[in-house]
């Protein structure tokens, strides 16, 4: 009996609703760590790729130059 409900003012609703949103739109360190990942994959795979193809013409000059 005779009890208040607890009601929030505009200013504390409004920092729960922004709290809620930027919680939902923020990166997680998971999203950020695959990205990385994927990134370095990416350039692991580049690298070589180049690697190989300088490393087999280097080996058919030779092969070129002991006939």
């Amino acid at each position: 009996l005779g009890k208040q409900d607890y009601k929030k003012t505009r200013p504390m609703l409004r920092a729960t609703r922004l709290k809620a949103e930027a919680k939902k739109t923020a990166l997680g360190v998971k999203e950020v760590a695959l990205v990385l990942a994927a990134i370095l994959v990416f350039l692991l795979a580049f690298y070589a790729f180049f690697y190989l193809n300088v490393s087999s013409e280097v080996d058919l000059d030779l092969d070129l130059d002991e006939n």
